[in-house]
């Protein structure tokens, strides 16, 4: 029974702290990352380019997702640090939205965050992107979510590396990767 104790508390310390690094605490989040986010989606804007959406309900995402990437994807979910495929993947290629494949970052713009996500200091295009205020558990984050489908993709703060100095810090269940040949 102790040792049971012990393991649940354990579990819900190494829980919060994932949520803890993947939340920006230490980044100044007051609305800088928001800030960025939105100027490259401005950007993009102006360059006219449309994007079909794809909208589908919940039944047919869950017939084509897995239990994980509908519950991170679909419903804004987080896996845990350290967990996800891709949090540790070197390999040279490209990362795609695991519900609709659009193509959102590069290997190249991949980085050792430390928070056990996947983190990329931009995307492939700043179209391929969207961001939204995210209020919930009672901090305000920038949301990331696929432009096409709406997929939950992660949160973006303003404290990666240059060149642009954001982390784009993902979920591995909202992505899938293409190793480049």
């Amino acid at each position: 029974m102790k040792n049971t104790m012990k393991n649940s508390v354990l579990l819900l310390v190494v829980g919060m702290l994932g949520i803890y690094a993947c939340t920006g605490a230490g980044a100044k989040e007051s609305g800088q990352a928001q800030a960025a986010a939105n100027a490259q989606q401005q950007q993009s804007q102006t360059k006219g380019t449309k994007m079909t959406k794809i909208v589908k309900t919940d039944a047919e995402w869950q017939k084509q997702l897995t239990p994980e990437q509908f519950e991170v994807a679909r419903k804004h979910g987080t896996e845990r640090a350290f967990t996800g495929k891709y949090w540790n993947n070197h390999t040279n290629g490209t990362y795609t939205c695991s519900s609709c494949g659009l193509e959102l970052f590069s290997s190249e713009t991949k980085f050792e965050s430390g928070t056990g996500w996947p983190s990329f200091y931009a995307p492939i295009k700043p179209e391929n992107v969207e961001t939204t205020t995210d209020k919930a558990y009672g901090m305000v984050r920038t949301e990331v979510h696929c432009p096409r489908c709406a997929a939950h993709l992660g949160h973006v703060f303003d404290d990666g590396p240059k060149p642009t100095g954001l982390r784009y810090c993902m979920n591995s269940a909202s992505l899938n990767f293409a190793e480049k040949k």
